[in-house]
């Protein structure tokens, strides 16, 4: 599509949230804004690495505050992460 169009993803706008369903746009790097699934807006940005933001009130309603512990936790696994290996993984014969 990006190619037919002879046109870039510059960004992803995840723009409102009303009755549980969530609005998006996509940005093209030619100022054209197009309104869009979200599921889709959200898996082309993942295939061409563009960024996806979403609007302030958006976060507001829909987001959950992780607790302090679980950002632990999480913070512990991205390390343990940055730590290993593929041989980490190997089969023990």
């Amino acid at each position: 599509m990006l190619d037919a169009l002879e046109t870039g993803l510059e960004t992803v706008r995840i723009t409102g949230l009303s009755d549980g369903i969530f609005y998006a746009e996509l940005v093209f790097d030619n100022g054209v804004e197009v309104s869009a699934r979200p599921s889709d807006s959200i898996a082309l940005a993942l295939r061409t690495g563009t960024p996806i933001y979403a609007h302030e009130d958006v976060i507001e309603e829909a987001g959950m505050p992780i607790p302090d512990e679980q950002e632990d936790q999480v913070e512990a696994f991205r390390e343990f992460l940055d730590n290993i290996s593929p041989e980490d993984f190997g089969r023990k014969t």
